[in-house]
């Protein structure tokens, strides 16, 4: 049996629609992925935030059925409002300070910090939850496009080795290229397209497959 990374979990992140069967979809691979799936970022673009909100409380209803941790991207405004578990911040969506005030000390916070170990280490310094770098692969749901720096696996080495705040690997993360990222210290595996792009609950036993991790 393939050596065992037990401490590597994963983040799954939202297609940017949620709508019609996504709900069941959900449902099927957290079912699957029990144990493995720590957390659920729900991730639309280019809607108001009531429709947003509309959205959401199903996707939030099933993840707390299951213990799975419900974050909001960018929006402080909506996490606060769903009562979400936390919230995810690029760079330019406020700071974890903000974050902090308006959703309580028990809210998770992560800040994305592409291949950058000072935004790391301001995010840290500022109250972060965890960090999330990448992206380590091309991606369609966090890239920068073809010029961003691409960060190298020794980044989360590093991060793992000198601080305890958790790291987050992400950007076109599938089964076949996961493992040097479990490896290297990912403490999670933010995947989207790998499990929404086809069937979701292959998609989630080849990723517990690929970390040497039995069925449930």
């Amino acid at each position: 049996m393939s050596e065992i990374v037990p401490e590597t979990q994963l983040y799954l992140i939202s297609p940017l629609e949620v709508g019609g069967a996504f709900p069941q979809r959900l449902e099927r691979a957290l079912d699957a992925g029990q144990g493995l799936v720590a957390a659920f970022q729900f991730r639309v673009k280019g809607i108001d935030q009531h429709e947003a909100a509309r959205l959401a409380v199903p996707l939030q209803e099933i993840c707390a059925a299951r213990e799975v941790a419900f974050i909001v991207n960018d929006s402080i405004a909506l996490a606060k409002r769903l009562k979400a578990d936390g919230v995810h911040l690029g760079q330019e969506d406020g700071s974890p300070k903000e974050a902090r005030d308006a959703l309580g000390r028990e809210a998770q916070i992560g800040v994305t910090c592409h291949a950058s170990r000072h935004f790391a280490m301001e995010a840290g310094e500022a109250g972060a939850d965890y960090v999330a770098f990448g992206a380590f692969h091309p991606s369609t749901t966090k890239d920068k496009g073809p010029d961003a720096e691409r960060p190298e696996p020794e980044l989360l080495e590093w991060w793992s080795r000198l601080f305890e705040i958790p790291c987050v690997a992400i950007g076109g993360i599938t089964p076949a290229n996961c493992r040097p990222l479990a490896h290297a210290g990912a403490d999670f595996l933010a995947v989207s397209g790998a499990v929404w792009s086809g069937d979701e609950v292959k998609a989630i036993k080849a990723f517990r497959e690929a970390l040497g991790l039995r069925s449930s």
